[in-house]
């Protein structure tokens, strides 16, 4: 199991998540994500299936959480995440889709919105392909089949494609946690 501090410091609530996006387009899916659990804490897979997150559907990416055993398996990808794993990532265990040293930060983040749960959000660097450095914005949020146990992450990034030429590295610069 991932070692995470029990109290994460927060930068408020979800509305001060929702002022904080940048990027209208990740505004737009983490509204979505919002009406669509309802009453709940979180909404489930099938609560989010709306034509409303067409229009953001390449830039979406999402993880299943099996509690018993710790691990995340690929839910869900957009174009854009697709076209940078060159894997089959529905299904795929996390530390098959993430190498090192991207796995162990990669595990521990999705494993603090989960199980905590929070909202997460970052800007800045997302990523470099070789020595070119891509930037932009991701958000990150939970989802739970019960509407209050996390299962899951729906998470969506924004940034402009990048020629996929080099080893390819993740960042995670100006991290931000919100209650929800």
């Amino acid at each position: 199991m991932m070692n995470f501090p029990t109290h994460v410091p927060t930068h408020g609530n979800f509305e001060d998540f929702l002022s904080h996006i940048q990027s209208p387009a990740l505004r737009a899916v983490a509204k979505h994500w919002s009406v669509a659990r309802g009453l709940t804490r979180m909404p489930s897979w099938a609560d989010l299936l709306s034509d409303a997150l067409l229009p953001y559907s390449k830039m979406l990416w999402g993880f299943a959480y099996d509690a018993k055993t710790g691990e995340f398996h690929g839910h869900t990808a957009g174009d854009k995440l697709s076209t940078w794993l060159n894997a089959k990532f529905t299904g795929g265990r996390l530390q098959d889709l993430a190498r090192p040293p991207n796995f162990g930060q990669i595990e521990q983040r999705l494993a603090k919105l989960v199980i905590t749960p929070l909202a997460g959000r970052s800007s800045g660097r997302l990523f470099a392909i070789g020595d070119f450095v891509v930037s932009g914005e991701r958000i990150a949020l939970p989802i739970a089949e019960n509407g209050e146990t996390g299962d899951g992450i729906l998470g969506a990034s924004d940034y402009v494609q990048p020629p996929l030429l080099g080893p390819r590295q993740l960042f995670h610069e100006n991290v931000e946690w919100y209650e929800i």
